[in-house]
């Protein structure tokens, strides 16, 4: 049996591919859940990766949750309420809050359909590239059922709280081109060129200081729920850290010198 989450590093970029397209990669169960929360925190305690890519094998992203599962009495609604309220709290939301403490910048590369968690997960990534087979649905409201890992709060972040209404409320399929335009994704490629195009983006973000790189990210999404003076507390605090690396120190002689800089993660 293979391993839900493939985990590949090379150089400075891990790419984590979910393998599991029988199930279109659906992301409710234990195993998967588990996969994608150690990967957020192998690559958390890693400073030589600065940047990593989801995507999913096979023709689909993420499928969400498995409905067949749902039908067949089990999944995570399955036994008593107040027991369906802890499998969702011990089971797919520690998804959401493992990405949300991962500081290493995450780019979505959208293979297939993101539907449900799966449009859910690919956005708790931070940039996301669309091949033009993608196609994203917040449809729980198709199932009956609310986004219970956390979409309500991730959706209105990334397209704004109109569009994640409409999204949420009709649970129409979008497709790459309707994504691109309302900033789900940042950009659409040729399928074939998917993840070509995620690596070249993720080389362009590990060519910098990874101290740096961690920490803007940390107050890209500290700067969503907190005011704008905590914000800068912040910032001053982790811009002290940044000017005592050997990397600022590194780009500011290269800039004098005009040559390329050499980061060593110091």
């Amino acid at each position: 049996m293979n391993a839900p989450l493939d985990y590949a590093q090379d150089g400075a970029i891990v790419t984590l591919t979910m393998n599991a397209p029988e199930i279109r990669n659906a992301i409710s169960g234990d195993d998967m859940i588990d996969a994608l929360e150690a990967a957020c925190d192998r690559l958390n305690a890693d400073m030589s990766a600065r940047v990593a890519i989801l995507t999913g094998a096979g023709t689909a992203f993420s499928s969400g949750g498995n409905v067949k599962k749902m039908h067949d009495g089990g999944g995570l609604g399955g036994g008593l309420p107040a027991q369906t309220r802890r499998n969702y709290k011990l089971g797919i939301q520690r998804i959401p809050l493992a990405f949300d403490r991962l500081e290493v910048p995450v780019i979505g590369a959208v293979n297939g359909p993101a539907i449900g968690a799966g449009c859910d997960l690919a956005c708790m990534c931070d940039i996301r590239i669309a091949a033009e087979s993608a196609r994203f649905a917040e449809s729980f409201v198709k199932l009956g059922i609310i986004p219970g890992d956390g979409g309500a709060w991730l959706l209105p972040r990334v397209v704004g709280y109109s569009k994640a209404c409409e999204m949420a409320f009709t649970g129409d399929m979008l497709g790459a081109a309707e994504a691109l335009a309302c900033g789900l994704v940042s950009k659409v490629v040729p399928d074939a060129e998917l993840m070509k195009e995620a690596r070249k983006l993720a080389e362009r973000i590990a060519a910098n200081p990874p101290h740096a790189v961690r920490m803007t990210k940390r107050l890209i999404r500290e700067g969503r729920h907190v005011q704008l003076g905590s914000l800068l507390e912040l910032s001053a605090a982790m811009q002290s850290l940044a000017h005592a690396t050997a990397d600022h120190k590194e780009a500011v002689a290269a800039f004098i010198e005009k040559r390329k800089p050499e980061f060593g993660g110091a």
